[in-house]
């Protein structure tokens, strides 16, 4: 068989000029073109609140609402969010299609101007918290309330065992004081006044724009967290954690690579 390195050069380069222009014009359909690219699903995570439109889930699809093998294109106003659930129900046709456009031109979470509650699956006997590269660890003896971050008084992270339970909450704000993420005992609430809201895998990311990432927070189910940016305030005080650090402005120190272990009440406490 002839490969296209037998052929002269000038008729070789003619060949490749022809293979490329058919493929322009869709006479080839790559694997990968089903791959939606980043900037379309910003759009559609923008458009719908950042969960599911029917219940305002974050963990969701990306779903076209007409079948892909009718339109065979990406395109925003075509395509919502669903989460599993409802993604499910539309395919074995439970969920109408009226529906979805219906719920995709008033979504769930732009509605309420925060998401649905997500529940975090805590538990058992220790935590960890990380801040930048600074650790607290404690390992629970009994039932306790332990503040992880508390500023001016006030538990900003805390981790509380109750009835063999875990549970996990925490408060992150942007520059003006907003709150942009809550977690009340393992019920996780963000905003959906920001800009962006991408949760991927264990990742939770809210973005002011390109590359402005305001808070960073991972979740290790059943006994971990790592908060990699995010501002933790109270009372005018803010506290900045950035991927290697955390930086009381108030007092210009930084803190790196800080460390706990313990099984009594403690952790970062600042004033």
């Amino acid at each position: 068989m002839l490969r296209l390195v037998d052929y002269p050069a000038p008729v070789a380069l003619a060949a490749l000029t022809c293979l490329i222009q058919r493929k322009s014009r869709g006479f080839f359909v790559a694997q990968n073109e089903r791959r939606i690219p980043e900037p379309i699903k910003r759009q559609i995570r923008q458009r719908c609140g950042f969960g599911c439109v029917i219940c305002g889930f974050p963990l969701y699809e990306y779903e076209h609402m007409r079948e892909w093998a009718i339109v065979k294109e990406h395109h925003p106003g075509e395509m919502t969010l669903l989460c599993p659930t409802h993604h499910a129900e539309k395919t074995r046709g439970l969920l109408p299609v009226e529906d979805v456009w219906a719920a995709n031109s008033r979504p769930h979470n732009l509605r309420l101007g925060v998401s649905e509650a997500f529940p975090l699956r805590y538990s058992g006997d220790s935590c960890l918290v990380n801040l930048g590269s600074n650790r607290f660890a404690h390992d629970f003896t009994r039932d306790a309330v332990i503040p992880a971050l508390t500023i001016r008084g006030c538990p900003v992270i805390r981790v509380k065992k109750q009835d063999g339970c875990l549970l996990l909450s925490l408060r992150i704000f942007d520059k003006e004081g907003n709150p942009l993420l809550t977690v009340d005992d393992n019920e996780l609430i963000f905003s959906v006044d920001s800009w962006d809201v991408e949760l991927v895998g264990k990742r939770l990311t809210i973005r002011a724009g390109l590359g402005l990432i305001l808070a960073q927070v991972e979740f290790y189910p059943p006994s971990a967290i790592v908060i990699n940016r995010g501002t933790f305030a109270y009372d005018g005080f803010p506290v900045r954690v950035a991927p290697d650090h955390i930086l009381l402005e108030k007092y210009n120190i930084r803190m790196e690579k800080s460390g706990a272990s313990m099984n009594g009440h403690g952790g970062f406490n600042f004033n």
